[in-house]
């Protein structure tokens, strides 16, 4: 490809190309679990852009293009939740992934003294998702049937494993 892929803070200027390639992102997910109605695929340009003010959201760029996105927030019971992890299709097993994921992490844990551990969660049948984040450090916590066809299963990692993962 001849450019390297740079990590940042989105900007709103980004929003719409972030919201375009979370729907392309998405459309495996919808697939898998025979939804079309899930929130990545519903999310309005509106949502995203009160996202990009409340909440940390980083990109993945190559050269102008982005490739990647990742969001993030610190709960009141200092849970770092990170969520709606894209990576462009012709991006994806080459660790943009695991690299947004942990910028997400630092991020986190920067600017918030209180973050005691990060949060994520992915389907039941998103199989790679569950790898990745394993891979990552993150260990299921619980389960939660959404549907009939979906449930959401949540992992966690203390942040003593993220220090020790980067330090």
């Amino acid at each position: 490809m001849g450019m390297s892929v740079t990590t940042s803070i989105a900007t709103e200027d980004e929003a719409e190309r972030i919201l375009k390639l979370q729907y392309l992102c998405y459309q495996s997910e919808a697939e898998l679990y025979g939804d079309w109605a899930i929130d990545p695929l519903t999310q309005t340009l509106d949502s995203l852009r009160t996202e990009l003010k409340e909440h940390h959201v980083l990109v993945a760029r190559l050269g102008d293009e982005v490739v990647g996105s990742v969001r993030g927030w610190v709960d009141s019971d200092g849970v770092g939740r990170i969520g709606r992890l894209c990576v462009h299709p012709r991006m994806q097993r080459h660790g943009l992934g695991s690299r947004l994921v942990r910028s997400m992490e630092q991020t986190l844990a920067a600017g918030d003294a209180s973050v005691r551990s990060f949060r994520l969660f992915s389907g039941h049948r998103s199989i790679g998702n569950l790898r990745l984040y394993q891979r990552l450090g993150y260990r299921q916590t619980d389960v939660e049937q959404v549907t009939g066809s979906l449930s959401f299963i949540a992992l966690e990692k203390q942040v003593e494993q993220h220090l020790a993962a980067t330090g």
